[in-house]
């Protein structure tokens, strides 16, 4: 199994799920000390085969380096989980272009590209499993702050969507994870701890559950899976209520938890560029 952005926070959590599971795991992040840590907590564990690529997926090439390192090894691929990602703070105005074309590159053209590359073997060989980890995010309307982030959630849903489809009877299972607030070092990055911490227990989840809720999902070949019963009930009122009024309400309160505080964009900005933030 290859799971981007498996250093920490959820990507972490799904690799000792499926090596709780008997995969192997093929653990990509910008963080090696953090990767080898985690081969080593696998391996004593289940005596899991982890195979650690570092690199930075926001670089031109890194895909095909990562798949490249993995042929070298004599590695398969036959399952992935697009995962690594991050939380831009601020609204859209507050960054350069620069920095929300990196986004853009890491959100929705890595997860594209890196199926594109591996999906042909699991085709030929009648088995694979492909995991996109969107959020509940891109169930809901749109608000300050999540300009790019709810859109790029969104994508990733239709795009399991239509892949599941496009699949159906070959071996490859194709699901959308799509959690809602999960406690990781997502929101420290970010600067959104304070308020994830002031939510309701109901609200909140952790990564181990919203990693084996999301394994069981891509096992049955669900294309879609929001984790956690009171995130379902949510995406469900949210379709059921009037536009305007569901609008409205994420409008209100979405600034809980997002950050637009100007200090804070700064410092997640840098840290994004220097390879140390989001679930990376």
């Amino acid at each position: 199994m290859l799971i981007t952005g498996a250093s920490a926070g959820i990507g972490a959590a799904l690799a000792r799920e499926y090596a709780s599971r008997g995969w192997d795991i093929i653990a990509t992040a910008r963080r090696a000390d953090k990767l080898r840590e985690l081969a080593d907590e696998l391996s004593a564990a289940n005596g899991t085969h982890v195979h650690v690529v570092t690199a930075d997926l926001m670089e031109d090439g890194a895909v095909d380096a990562v798949l490249a390192d993995i042929e070298r090894a004599g590695l398969r691929v036959d399952g992935l989980i697009n995962n690594a990602g991050y939380g831009h703070p601020g609204t859209y105005l507050d960054s350069a272009w620069e920095d929300h074309e990196r986004f853009n590159r890491l959100m929705v053209g890595v997860p594209a590209e890196a199926t594109r590359k591996v999906l042909p073997g699991m085709v030929e060989r009648g088995f694979g499993r492909i995991m996109h980890v969107a959020s509940l995010a891109g169930h809901m309307p749109g608000s300050n702050g999540h300009t790019l982030y709810a859109a790029v959630k969104a994508y990733l849903i239709k795009f399991a969507e239509s892949l599941h489809a496009e699949l159906d009877g070959t071996g490859v299972h194709v699901s959308a994870l799509c959690p809602g607030f999960t406690i990781t070092e997502f929101h420290d990055v970010n600067g959104t701890r304070d308020g994830i911490n002031a939510l309701p227990g109901i609200m909140k989840m952790s990564a181990a559950d919203c990693a084996k809720q999301g394994a069981d999902a891509l096992e049955a070949n669900r294309d879609v899976f929001i984790s956690g019963g009171f995130n379902r009930f949510l995406a469900r009122l949210n379709r059921t209520l009037p536009s305007a009024v569901g609008k409205k309400l994420m409008k209100s309160g979405a600034m809980a938890y997002r950050n637009t505080d100007e200090a804070t964009i700064r410092e997640a900005t840098a840290r994004a560029r220097a390879g140390m933030g989001g679930r990376t």
